[in-house]
């Protein structure tokens, strides 16, 4: 394949070897240094950030630090415009003037000076760009939650294994959060004992509305904002952040704060990969528990003016060898792993309980253990690692795999929650057993010219 210069696109050897040198010396630089420690601006790789809400321009400051803006890049001007003039941290004021801005993500993926491409777009986009741009040979930092169905997961896994030259980091930053990692590691060592109960609470979907229709903002391409979902009158608060609370772009906090607290849980207890025996595997959902603030028929919002994402429920999951998972609205955000030894409580702030009280994992969690969570690499922040991966080898922390795994339990639990009902689960014939209309919400129809590709 050729960029339409002529020129042919990046390989993962020839990036390995611009970028080796410089990184060697880079992970020992503070994580606010503002460059790549290198000695030459031409060692250090190109990056086209897509998607610039707050934590798109967060994300942008973030890559500055190993790399170089070339574009920037959304479907509303205002906010390329808002991006580059804010210069914050690691991007200063000349790089930012400097990026190319861009309202077509199509375009950047045919440059030859762009190798990464970091995508913090709204969720319905992230699995058509990040396909497309590792067909283009680049390199994808790609924010969570990755997949809108579990449709979505098969197709990333599919592009995964055609282009396997591309390192691919979710981001999912809470697996480089030293207390979670402790967390992942008191259990997978047993030293809460058989952990059979664990309980996710990730906050209940802001309510709200009616909303009303409203003329779309002239710097706002909101037709192909929607991209593969269903062409519907503008209102504002479908767009950017409020998105998340509208089943048709995302998956409320199912999808939300799930992809943080339900991977982490799944990490822990090995049950991460597609790939379980079958003892380890989900088998029923229980959503009869599970409240949304308009009415539901079949699955799906009667109306179409408010927010429509659950707001209140607890969710059961039911593995084959009799844990249970509740992810709750109901209860402190974060994870209570429950053993029969003792528990422990970690979010973002803390990890209390006894085994922490009593310091249970002495000598049993340390350097060795962190670098074998982090796959052989040591415990550092989540882009570093993926910048690490980039010179190195190898696959990082959040890989797509087993977030893909993470985001299945997710979209079964929004799916069982949004049918109100308990749905049996065969996750070897990923189907809903006598339950054809369930299994149909597994995947979605996408709209004419925003198809995903199939590989």
């Amino acid at each position: 394949m050729e960029h339409a210069k002529g020129l042919p696109v990046p390989t993962r050897r020839s990036f390995i070897q611009q970028t080796t040198a410089a990184a060697a010396s880079a992970w020992a630089i503070p994580w606010a240094a503002p460059a790549f420690a290198n000695a030459s601006a031409n060692d250090r790789p190109g990056y086209a950030q897509i998607g610039l809400g707050g934590m798109g321009r967060g994300d942008a400051r973030g890559h500055a630090v190993f790399a170089d803006l070339r574009a920037l890049c959304d479907v509303d001007a205002e906010r390329m415009r808002y991006a580059q003039t804010e210069a914050k941290d690691a991007l200063t004021p000349e790089m930012l003037q400097q990026a190319d801005l861009e309202s077509d993500y199509r375009r950047l993926l045919d440059r030859s000076d762009i190798d990464i491409v970091s995508i913090s777009t709204v969720d319905h986009w992230h699995v058509k760009i990040a396909i497309e741009a590792m067909a283009a040979g680049k390199h994808v930092f790609c924010q969570k939650p990755l997949t809108l169905t579990v449709e979505e997961g098969e197709l990333i896994a599919a592009a995964r294994k055609r282009y396997p030259n591309s390192i691919f980091q979710v981001g999912t930053q809470q697996r480089s959060g030293k207390q979670f990692l402790r967390a992942v590691n008191l259990v997978q060592q047993g030293l809460l004992g058989a952990t059979k109960k664990l309980t996710v609470g990730i906050d209940g979907s802001v309510t709200g509305g009616p909303f009303p229709v409203i003329d779309v903002p002239s710097d706002f391409d909101w037709e192909r904002w929607q991209g593969q979902t269903k062409s519907v009158p503008y209102r504002k608060e479908r767009a950017h952040y409020q998105f998340r609370w509208w089943y048709e772009y995302s998956g409320g906090k199912f999808t939300d704060w799930g992809a943080h607290h339900v991977d982490i849980a799944l990490w822990a207890l090995n049950r991460n990969t597609p790939d379980l025996p079958a003892d380890k595997r989900l088998v029923r959902i229980d959503g009869r528990d599970a409240k949304h603030p308009v009415e539901m028929i079949d699955g799906y919002p009667t109306v179409d003016d408010r927010y429509n994402t659950s707001h209140d429920f607890n969710v059961v999951c039911h593995f084959a060898d009799g844990v249970e998972m509740a992810v709750t609205s109901r209860s402190d955000n974060g994870i209570l792993f429950e053993g029969d030894k003792g528990r422990i409580f970690v979010n973002r702030k803390k990890l209390v309980g006894k085994p922490i009280e009593e310091n249970w994992d002495e000598g049993q969690f340390g350097e060795e253990q962190l670098q074998g969570l982090f796959k052989g690499k040591p415990r550092e922040w989540h882009k570093q690692n993926f910048y690490r991966c980039l010179s190195e080898g190898g696959e990082p922390v959040s890989d797509t795999e087993s977030h893909v795994a993470a985001m299945d339990v997710c979209h079964l639990v929004g799916i069982a929650a949004r049918l109100g009902r308990e749905l049996e689960w065969d996750a070897e014939a990923r189907t809903f057993p006598n339950d054809a209309q369930a299994t149909a919400m597994l995947s979605r129809e996408q709209r004419a010219g925003y198809e995903i590709p199939r590989l």
